[in-house]
């Protein structure tokens, strides 16, 4: 088992960078290796996370500060109700975005992503490990062509370039910048020794 208090992983990358598909490979692994693993996502689908959906649909629907108070509520109760006590019960969180998407996406709407940094670290956990996906904005949008609903705020091109040029500069322990023009297979292999090597040593520490 591990020790207290779990472990922590976070996947990160602009619309269409597949991050999401990287979360449920890295799960089906670990949870046929016998570990207890728990996926969660941001926005949630709790109160704060469906009122963010709903802006996203609508262009100017809010200001850069309001935006960012709605993410905070959101990973607030996120990290009450879910994170921590999953990490608690020495559970694998694997995480489909966090407070790094905060400082990319809100960051590229004016507010200092160190900021938004300092914000979020006061009171949510740090991840043991981080792995943002690195995609042109171009060939993310074409991926999600699929999607029914288009989020309007946030899937733009010159708007999402912002925002991956924020997540190059994203530096930290354990936070790892990936090719996502790569197969999926290659990233995921690639996702999967980091993470047991991390837990490895966690282990034995």
């Amino acid at each position: 088992m591990l020790q207290r208090p779990g472990f922590l992983v976070v996947l990160e990358g602009i619309d269409g960078s597949g991050k999401s598909t990287q979360a449920r490979l890295l799960a089906w692994k670990l949870k046929k290796m016998g570990w207890p693993v728990v996926i969660l996502r941001e926005p949630t689908r709790g109160k704060w996370g469906r009122k963010i959906r709903a802006k996203a649909k609508v262009e100017k629907a809010l200001n850069p500060q309001e935006e960012l108070e709605l993410f905070l509520r959101d990973r607030q109760d996120n990290v009450k109700r879910s994170i921590e006590p999953a990490l608690n019960q020495n559970k694998i969180v694997i995480l489909d975005r966090y407070y790094f998407s905060t400082m990319a996406y809100q960051g590229a709407r004016g507010i200092e992503p160190d900021f938004i940094r300092r914000q979020n670290e006061a009171f949510a956990p740090r991840p043991d490990a981080v792995f943002i996906l690195h995609l042109p904005a171009r060939e993310g949008l074409a991926r999600i062509l699929h999607r029914r609903q288009k989020d309007i705020l946030f899937e733009q091109e010159r708007y999402l370039e912002k925002v991956e040029e924020i997540f190059k500069r994203i530096r930290g322990r354990h936070i790892y910048h990936l090719d996502a023009t790569q197969s999926k297979e290659k990233i995921n292999e690639i996702i999967f020794r980091r993470v047991m090597s991390l837990l490895r040593k966690k282990l034995s520490g």
